[in-house]
């Protein structure tokens, strides 16, 4: 059984006195914002840049792509085909060719990866850094009371496991919607009364409020940030707006296909709502789940080892390191990718969200120039690709390049995903030199191995 104490109260209320305080920096950023919102999409698993952001057309033929390279709205940037709907919207895009993860031990690790992209700051520091999100949360808080701060779409993926909130308070933890957006039944967990019908939830907090919370020591402003907390918690339960945000089926049928009616596209089409909603950052860590019309495809991440070029399941026999896909150019994969990457930059211009979002197409690393014994490309670190789009970011340009192979980085820049990460932190107005503190009181300095890449800003 439910119930509503005391001890539960203090409890929820002391891990989210930092909600409070966080009132200044809120105050602070949002005059020198660019951005208001965040839009994580996450292509996980090493997107093949060769194949997709960095054509190579002179590429020895026993190496290159198949993919032609094409043109864009914008003279003089390309891409591949399997960005073909993309290439329409270039004139939104900055697209970064000289990322690099130089980190000893990553390269060869998905979950390590995965966190770096999540929280920043490659894994295995004296202290584990919280998400780039859950910082975010608590920080500047929520846009909207009745919707966490922080959401992942779906957050079923096995990367998902790498999220870390921190050293930082409960209250700003990544909130996971879980499911499959694209099924008619799908709905999210914990949004509900549990059970309890609305009028008896409001007696019992109409009870809870006559409760005694005050704490002594403790000044009656921070204690009324409690009473505060508390009534979020009532608004998310309780507000239509909670359900309305995660409810796809209320979108016009031509938008949900123009997005694409699969996993991937009505996922991207959720993060749009979430972020019209109010969420202040979201991240979409999506792939096509196991279906009878994609044999072999039991994980579609990018980590293409085998048979990176199939037009079916990359799984060799015997068994092999890129098991579990299907081939770059099918639709599970930049089939779906590119329509609905297209269709959330169009979407959001067209209702004039680009200006206050900034969209970020990132992925963990690239793959190999060459193509190994098993027709695939492996993890490659020392040159990939990411995207970004919104809250003026200039469209229409490409930063840095790489040689005829897209294995190394030919320009003077380069960038990581600690640059990354501090270009958000920037975007929306943070103060990078304000550390963050741990329960013990030591400073944390927030991408403190990277600096906004300029280009961006």
């Amino acid at each position: 059984m439910n119930r509503f104490t005391r001890r539960n109260t203090l409890t929820l209320g002391v891990a989210g006195l930092s909600s409070f305080s966080a009132i200044r920096h809120v105050k602070a950023a949002q005059a020198a914002a660019q951005a208001k919102q965040v839009l994580v999409l996450f292509e996980q698993g090493g997107v093949s840049h060769v194949d997709t952001w960095d054509p190579k057309p002179s590429m020895p033929q026993e190496h290159a792509s198949p993919f032609k390279t094409i043109a864009t709205n914008v003279p003089g940037i390309f891409l591949t085909e399997l960005f073909s709907k993309t290439a329409r919207h270039a004139d939104k895009l900055s697209i970064v060719r000289c990322m690099t993860q130089p980190t000893p031990g990553i390269s060869n690790s998905h979950p390590k990866g995965s966190q770096y992209v999540f929280s920043g700051e490659a894994p295995g520091g004296p202290e584990e850094m919280p998400d780039i999100g859950t910082v975010v949360s608590y920080r500047l808080g929520t846009a909207a009371r009745h919707l966490p701060a922080y959401i992942m779409v779906p957050g079923t993926d096995e990367q998902q496991e790498n999220t870390r909130l921190g050293f930082l308070p409960p209250a700003h933890k990544v909130f996971k919607t879980g499911g499959q957006p694209h099924r008619p039944d799908w709905t999210v967990p914990n949004l509900g009364l549990l059970g309890i019908d609305e009028r008896r939830f409001r007696d019992r907090r109409d009870m809870l409020s006559r409760l005694d919370v005050g704490i002594p020591g403790v000044q009656s402003l921070e204690t009324g940030s409690l009473v505060s907390l508390r009534e979020q918690a009532v608004d998310m339960l309780t507000n239509p707006g909670t359900r309305k945000a995660f409810d796809l089926q209320s979108e016009p049928q031509a938008l949900r296909e123009k997005y694409g009616l699969g996993h991937r596209g009505q996922c991207y089409l959720l993060g749009r709502k979430l972020i019209e909603s109010g969420v202040r950052f979201v991240t979409i860590d999506c792939r096509e789940p196991p279906a009878s019309e994609y044999p072999g495809g039991s994980n579609m991440n990018w980590d293409h080892h085998d048979f990176i070029y199939s037009t079916g399941s990359t799984e060799i026999a015997g068994g092999g390191a890129g098991a579990g896909r299907w081939g770059i150019g099918t639709w599970p994969m930049m089939g779906s990718t590119d329509q609905a990457f297209a269709a959330l930059l169009e979407d959001l211009h067209e209702r004039g969200m680009l200006q206050d979002t900034l969209v970020c197409f990132v992925t963990e690393f690239g793959r190999t120039p060459r193509i190994n014994e098993r027709k695939g490309r492996d993890h490659w670190t020392h040159a990939f690709s990411i995207a970004f789009a919104g809250a003026g970011t200039p469209g229409g340009q490409v930063i840095g390049s790489t040689d005829q192979e897209g294995g190394f980085i030919t320009s003077s820049q380069s960038y990581t995903l600690d640059d990354y990460a501090a270009t958000i932190y920037q975007k929306l107005g943070m103060d990078l030199t304000e550390p963050l503190y741990t329960p013990a009181n030591r400073p944390i300095l927030l991408a403190r191995k990277g600096k906004p890449i300029p280009e961006l800003l």
